[in-house]
């Protein structure tokens, strides 16, 4: 009898298992692929990976910007991929130490949860049983491939975020369906490669959520570098290798591609491994389909000592969300009070420049009602992104309470604001004035040094 049950080995599970580890519960861990899960397989790293060889590239061809010369500079998109899959592996190969070290059983295989008793629960994996004390959920997610007319006979000219990591040679014409975060890194990516670029994006924005005024930069950013963006424009189906798409006025369009990629969000993975047999209470949309399991923010869900993390609740795909509810649920397993919070939670997008944020946008508070103000500076103020950053464009956005100047959302554009965002997550967190933020000291020179900036420019 195991102490802690957890399906999926991803980001929500494998943190979960080596917490739990490390706490004395003795912990089996399931895993039908490869420890990791998607993010390290098929998403956050193997997609950063190949993000910044093509960084590389790009520095190389605009090498003279700062006084340095780079001739023949060329791309090798064998060797590129290679790269990638040195780097997942190494990190698949980090987690299983980290398992070992916790004292974490890891079995590979699909399992199956066939009944709960007073004892605890049953599973079953490659014919052998396992029963355990508390079960937690982390089964993830998968891309959404809407039934497109004609998709199917399309073949393996449609690809996914799966596919798309397992290709030989690079397209020369790329169509992306979907604007959202994996349309635009892969969009990013590809085009900087040389590959020919279209994004075909049903909202009249790319990267929905993303602040409204960051979002039109980056957009003409990459428009500047010859992606080819049709916004408000619905997919009506696939023609071989052809998107057809009505514009914004009705009129039927047609963009053709190599490979075309489906990149329109992610659904959770709700079966194949008994979740029936627990009468598990999911989450539904106002449609009343389920797009998730339903938990309260301990993590649990309406059945005793079975809770559920990351992407399988359906609410804030994000691999460090997935961590840290992984680790509410162990906490409250062992008994210590903690619960899950979503209003400090980072947003990046890993293109270039880099996009990320935190708290609400301009237009959340706007739609939420709340009363507040906008501080923002250019980046160009941090003395160290001009230094690195030739010909760059950014800026930092700070939305904050009218009143008391609470800091209510931070949000970015330019490198490298992945790396200083959770500064502003900390601020949230903290429940941190404007007047407190300028007394914190920021290292000079560092671009990090904008938020402090920002601040300043309260009136």
């Amino acid at each position: 009898m195991f102490d802690l049950a957890i399906l999926g080995g991803g980001p929500g599970g494998y943190v979960a298992a080596g917490r739990a580890g490390a706490a004395g519960l003795s912990v089996v861990l399931f895993e039908k692929r490869e420890l990791g899960g998607v993010c390290l397989n098929e998403g956050c790293v193997p997609t950063k990976t190949l993000l910044y060889s093509a960084k590389v590239y790009d520095y190389t061809r605009h090498a003279d910007r700062y006084g340095v010369s780079v001739d023949g500079s060329a791309i090798d998109f064998g060797a590129i991929f290679k790269r990638k899959e040195k780097v997942v592996k190494k990190l698949v190969g980090g987690i299983k130490l980290q398992m070992k070290g916790a004292q974490v059983e890891v079995v590979k295989g699909e399992a199956l949860i066939t009944g709960r008793s007073a004892e605890g629960f049953s599973i079953t994996c490659d014919e052998a049983s396992y029963n355990a004390r508390n079960l937690l959920i982390c089964t993830g997610s998968e891309a959404a491939v809407p039934p497109f007319p004609g998709l199917k006979e399309a073949g393996d000219v449609i690809v996914t975020n799966r596919e798309i990591l397992a290709l030989e040679e690079q397209p020369k014409e790329l169509v992306v369906i979907g604007g959202g975060v994996i349309g635009m890194e892969f969009a990013a990516f590809y085009s900087t490669l040389g590959t020919k670029v279209t994004v075909v994006e049903m909202l009249p924005k790319i990267l929905g959520p993303l602040d409204d005024e960051i979002s039109s930069m980056l957009q003409k950013t990459y428009e500047k570098r010859g992606i080819n963006f049709c916004l408000m424009c619905k997919v009506t189906g696939i023609e071989g290798n052809t998107v057809v798409y009505e514009d914004p006025e009705g009129k039927v369009q047609r963009v053709s591609g190599d490979k075309i990629l489906v990149s329109v969000g992610r659904r959770a993975n709700l079966q194949g491994f008994g979740l029936e047999n627990l009468g598990v209470e999911l989450a539904l949309n106002p449609a009343g389909r389920p797009y998730g399991i339903k938990v309260d923010e301990h993590m649990r869900t309406n059945i005793p000592g079975v809770y559920a993390a990351g992407d399988v609740t359906g609410f804030s795909m994000l691999a460090h969300t997935a961590s840290r509810e992984g680790e509410v649920a162990v906490n409250n397993i062992l008994g210590k009070k903690d619960h899950m919070r979503y209003n400090a939670i980072p947003g990046v997008v890993y293109t270039n420049p880099e996009v990320a944020g935190t708290g609400i946008t301009e237009e959340e508070a706007k739609k939420k009602g709340i009363d507040y103000k906008v501080v923002k500076l250019p980046m160009a103020y941090s003395g160290r992104f001009v230094a690195e950053n030739e010909r760059g464009d950014g800026i930092c956005k700070i939305i904050v309470g009218a009143k008391y100047h609470e800091v209510l959302g931070v949000h970015m554009m330019g490198n490298p604001c992945s790396e200083i965002i959770n500064a502003a997550c900390i601020a949230i967190e903290q429940e941190m004035t404007l007047e407190q933020l300028k007394e914190v000291v920021f290292p000079h020179p560092t671009v990090s040094e904008i938020i402090k900036e920002t601040a300043f420019t309260i009136k």
